[in-house]
């Protein structure tokens, strides 16, 4: 969940050739791009049909697929700001870094309130529509928002306190660190980031087990809901690199010393857009209903707009 990734490539940009560095930038917009078309046919979909816009499932799904838009986008903005302007004004920078930052740690939280559903439909159906209403899915997603934004804005009040007034007026090179630096707002995003696992990995693995024993012996809805937790599980794994980033890109430097720019690269596609690809594929394929009407608008059989 760290944004100092996003454009990490960006920093050496300059040991690019032009041609290699015009590559990089086409290939992440056109990724973006793809992404960006599917999840916006995933949520004309959901917005066209009542069977998915008041299923709480479905609402948490779509807040999953705006959020990662969001998170696409601004990382690919990062990216080609990396090589183009490369340094801009702080406070433009702290702007789409607590925007990154925000739409990140959402990630993780969505999906355990997504195994969590999974867990009360199958393991709990009679009180499913009782405890799943729309109101609360609503709440629990304010709730995330709320959660977020707490953790992430003391970031910035404690920049505020220890930093001068001239350094929101003066350019840096926009990553977490140049814009929120200091000690005690690393300490803090290490105590919030092991809190934040506990939880979320103590959700999923609960839920998944509860579903897999039941599967054993129940409908194949439940065995169909035991791999959903295991893709969230994958794609949870997938934003989880965030964490360890220091070490995998010290890792990808000793394994590839004459290529660090491509290892970086090819870092940032698979921590910072790969996660964001999955979430199709849960539901916008998988799932029968949704993939029924998706067919619809993803080949232009009906307009999107």
């Amino acid at each position: 969940m760290d944004v100092s990734s996003v454009n990490t490539t960006g920093i050496v940009g300059y040991a690019d050739s032009f041609s290699k560095a015009v590559t990089k930038n086409v290939i992440v917009v056109f990724i973006g791009i793809s992404i960006t078309y599917i999840n916006a046919s995933l949520i004309h979909t959901f917005s066209k049909h009542q069977i998915f816009y008041t299923n709480p499932r479905y609402i948490l799904f779509i807040h999953l697929v705006i959020n990662d838009m969001i998170q696409v986008s601004l990382t690919i903005i990062l990216f080609v700001i990396s090589y183009t302007i490369y340094r801009i004004n702080v406070s433009v920078c702290c702007v789409f870094i607590l925007l990154a930052l925000f739409t990140t740690e959402n990630t993780p939280l969505n999906l355990a309130c997504m195994a969590a559903e999974c867990y009360i439909a199958v393991c709990m159906p009679l009180r499913h529509v009782e405890i799943c209403t729309i109101k609360r899915t609503l709440m629990l997603i304010g709730l995330i928002w709320t959660t977020t934004m707490l953790s992430v804005m003391s970031d910035l009040f404690i920049t505020l306190t220890t930093q001068p007034l001239d350094f929101f007026h003066s350019q840096v090179f926009c990553l977490r660190q140049t814009v929120f630096p200091g000690p005690l707002i690393i300490k803090k995003r290490d105590i919030t980031y092991s809190v934040f696992l506990v939880i979320v990995w103590g959700t999923i693995l609960y839920t998944y087990f509860r579903i897999l024993f039941t599967a054993k012996t129940a409908s194949k809805d439940a065995k169909k809901a035991r791999n959903t937790i295991l893709l969230h599980v994958f794609q949870l794994l997938l934003c989880m690199a965030t964490y360890v980033a220091p070490q995998l890109l010290d890792i990808l430097q000793q394994w590839f010393p004459k290529n660090r720019t491509d290892s970086l690269f090819a870092y940032y596609i698979i921590v910072q857009i790969l996660p964001r690809s999955v979430s199709p594929i849960i539901y916008g394929i998988r799932d029968n209903t949704f993939r029924k009407y998706l067919k619809r608008y993803l080949f232009c059989k009906d307009s999107i707009l």
